[in-house]
């Protein structure tokens, strides 16, 4: 893969995410993954190599905040939201995205 390739796919991870997180309340990394698998229709399928680091990385980058909590099975999990300053980037990089996505 190249470093165009893999830089277009953080982006596209991100901006799912940020997105995600827009349209729901809290959510752990599965939640996350389940949304994403199903609002593209099952196209897009994350793994915890390629979500996870996205779940760190944005926090360091201010566009989510986490917090722990039990999850539906009752197992601690951490939830992410999003910020006032994730919500400005979303919808900055959200058309920009979408332009990428259809060409």
């Amino acid at each position: 893969m190249t470093e165009t390739n893999l830089t277009l796919l953080k982006g596209t991870v991100d901006i799912l995410i940020l997105a995600c997180l827009g349209q729901t309340s809290a959510q752990h990394g599965y939640g996350i993954a389940e949304w994403i698998e199903e609002v593209t229709g099952g196209t897009l399928l994350l793994e915890e190599g390629t979500l996870y680091p996205a779940l760190h990385r944005l926090p360091r980058k201010g566009l989510l905040e986490s917090s722990w909590g039990p999850s539906e099975n009752h197992r601690r999990a951490r939830y992410y939201r999003l910020p006032a300053t994730g919500a400005a980037e979303r919808s900055e990089a959200g058309p920009q995205w979408a332009r990428s996505a259809q060409a």
